[in-house]
């Protein structure tokens, strides 16, 4: 199979040659196309590469009929829709990891830059002024660095301060104390930070808890004399406060990689200040991040299409081809319990849980929830459901899943059970794989049995007298209808003497003959199900 690959945005030829030189790739480059014109092809393509000048909007998104993954050459993901994206099943994934040290490189050469005054000090000496006494700097050695955000990028910048013989303190609420306390770093809170941080750098992504984070309110916190440097995104800084801020001296100096709308206007106000020293976005813009952004999003692109490996997701759990291998045979077992789950339960789903219980090993699992997810809400909806949209599709339903496990799984080595509550009943189906690769459909409510759970089937829950299924084989014969394979299941001790019918036929069974079960005198239910 080909797949199409559409590169909108000027990426690194190593990246473009990597597509070229796959066999099961066709890549397309076209940039600077218009919204319009990019709207008008993409119904073309498997996998859109884009970096940040390509807007992947609702109107977009609509138009990617065949689209199955976005890739980000870079980290920041605010130029996509990545809801809109999750809800049509689309992946996006970035490329964290390939700038990473370049943007820290860039942070603390903005740090520098801004402690000694050197793009002011460029700017008047070829202007023909030897300003040296005007442009005096201060030493950053022995100072307090406010890291706001541990991750890749936070983290460099740190350890960069700390050889720079700075005191470096951090807030970070996802991250753990004991993690930025092994790294050399104070962890402290973001009030703390803003008390003793001497400059201020910012790491963290664009969403909306941080939008405008640094506000008016925040400045007031800061020490006195303190420089700010945001090379993460625009938005983050709140930029009528800082200029409020660096015109009456709470601030001495910024230096702002990125700003809310890029690019700033010529008479933007933090332009005006010679106390503010600006890039435009250069945090990534090295040879070497370009190119390593551009082959790794080329391999987790090409990967993606051809072997499923899931790789910096932005908006699933990231999973790779060897652990999918390893997993398939619990994946196909829990997509089927799911699509059972779903024709078999009446009313509207309010809860799903799926119980591990015995030994799995050392196996990630989410993706297995994920494939029950996917199955289970397959019969119900319109929309095209696949690992990526399946958790975003049941939470928009007001589905709540849940996941247990237990070492026990009594006389299975390991067995999988999805209970669904409705707001008519409770439904539980499990099932185990025998062997190393054949899943088995084991139980179903309280009745016991063991099934294939593929094809054409038909549950049929009758009292348990004798002629019964005589008259089951009696019904479908008259129709022309082969059994396959049938399997009766015994109700637990106790219950009431009803057994339960799992049978699988070689065609489909229509609303006659289906009506015809129905009207047996010992049968409580019928449900047919098609897997």
């Amino acid at each position: 199979m080909t797949y199409k690959v559409l590169v909108s945005d000027k990426l690194g030829d190593a990246g473009i040659k990597i597509f070229e030189m796959d066999p099961d790739i066709e890549v397309d480059v076209k940039t600077d196309l218009t919204p319009e014109q990019l709207k008008e092809i993409i119904g073309d393509y498997d996998a859109l590469a884009v970096r940040s000048a390509t807007k992947v909007t609702e109107d977009l998104l609509d138009a990617a009929d065949n689209l199955k993954v976005i890739g980000r050459a870079g980290i920041g993901v605010d130029n996509i829709d990545v809801q809109g994206a999750t809800k049509r099943g689309i992946l996006v994934m970035n490329t964290p990891g390939g700038n990473v040290v370049t943007t820290a490189e860039h942070a603390i050469a903005m740090m520098m830059a801004l402690t000694r005054n050197i793009p002011q000090g460029t700017m008047s000496l070829k202007a023909g002024r030897w300003d040296k006494k005007k442009l005096q700097g201060r030493e950053i050695m022995n100072k307090t660095l406010g890291v706001i955000g541990f991750g890749k990028i936070g983290s460099v910048v740190a350890q960069r301060g700390r050889g720079l013989k700075m005191k470096v303190v951090v807030y970070d609420p996802v991250v753990s104390p004991e993690k930025i306390q092994k790294a050399g770093c104070e962890s402290v809170s973001l009030d703390r930070l803003y008390e003793i941080a001497d400059y201020i750098t910012i790491h963290v992504p664009k969403i909306k808890k941080t939008a405008n984070m640094i506000d008016k309110e925040a400045f007031g916190k800061m020490k006195d004399g303190v420089m700010l440097i945001n090379c993460a995104r625009g938005g983050i800084v709140d930029e009528d406060a800082l200029y409020e801020a660096l015109t009456l001296g709470k601030v001495a100096g910024a230096a702002m990689d990125v700003f809310a709308v890029e690019p700033p206007s010529a008479d933007h106000p933090l332009l005006s200040l010679d106390n503010v020293i600006v890039t435009p976005h250069l945090g990534a813009s090295t040879a070497e991040a370009q190119t390593n952004v551009a082959v790794a999003i080329a391999n987790q692109i090409a990967d993606y299409l051809k072997n499923e490996t899931i790789a910096n997701s932005v908006n699933v759990p990231s999973v790779s081809g060897k652990v999918l291998e390893e997993l398939d045979p619990y994946l196909r077992l829990a997509d089927r319990l799911g699509c059972m789950q779903g024709q078999l339960v009446k009313g509207h789903i309010r809860e799903v849980e799926v119980a591990y219980d015995g030994d799995f090993g050392d196996l990630e699992l989410s993706p297995v929830t994920t494939a029950v997810i996917c199955g289970l809400l397959e019969p119900l909806v319109i929309d095209d459901v696949n690992t990526v949209n399946a958790r975003f599709l049941a939470k928009e339903m007001g589905v709540k899943v849940l996941e247990s496990s237990t070492e026990d799984a009594q006389e299975f080595i390991n067995l999988i059970t999805v209970r669904v509550k409705t707001d008519q009943e409770e439904s539980s189906v499990a099932g185990t794989v025998f062997g190393k690769n054949d899943p088995r459909v084991v139980k179903i409510n309280d009745f016991r049995l063991e099934m294939r759970p593929e094809g054409y089937l038909t549950l049929i829950q009758n009292m348990d007298i004798p002629g019964e299924i005589g008259n089951i084989g009696t019904v479908l014969g008259n129709n022309s209808i082969n059994i396959s394979r049938m399997t009766v299941g015994q109700e637990a001790e106790g219950k009431g003497g009803r057994n339960i019918v799992f049978l699988r036929t070689d065609t489909a069974i229509d609303k006659n003959v289906l009506a015809q079960l129905e009207d047996m005198p010992q049968a409580r239910t019928v449900i047919y199900m098609e897997l």
